[in-house]
């Protein structure tokens, strides 16, 4: 445990930042998990509002360094992937 003033308030601080960042991170999973199962249910309308929710979630936490930008990239790109693949006009 820290020793003294400044490192117990870093600890405490890190702590609090910890916390919050899984709590978004849980949302954007929670999000993610609906729009997959929209999708394996082949439900176009409900799939797009969920995949703009997502990609809304991810653009966030990007934004407040819970997560890379990039790695919020990815997850957009595969989840675009999957709609245009699922309901692609054929």
């Amino acid at each position: 445990m820290a020793n003294n003033a400044s490192a117990i308030k870093r600890h405490k601080q890190s702590e609090v930042r910890r916390i919050h960042n899984k709590s978004v991170k849980s949302a954007a999973r929670t999000c993610a998990k609906k729009y997959t199962l929209a999708v394996v249910e082949k439900n176009a309308e409900s799939a797009m509002s969920l995949l703009k929710e997502l990609a809304h979630q991810l653009d966030s936490a990007a934004r407040k360094g819970i997560i890379t930008k990039n790695a919020a990239a990815r997850k957009k790109s595969r989840m675009q992937k999957l709609y245009n693949v699922t309901f692609s006009q054929k």
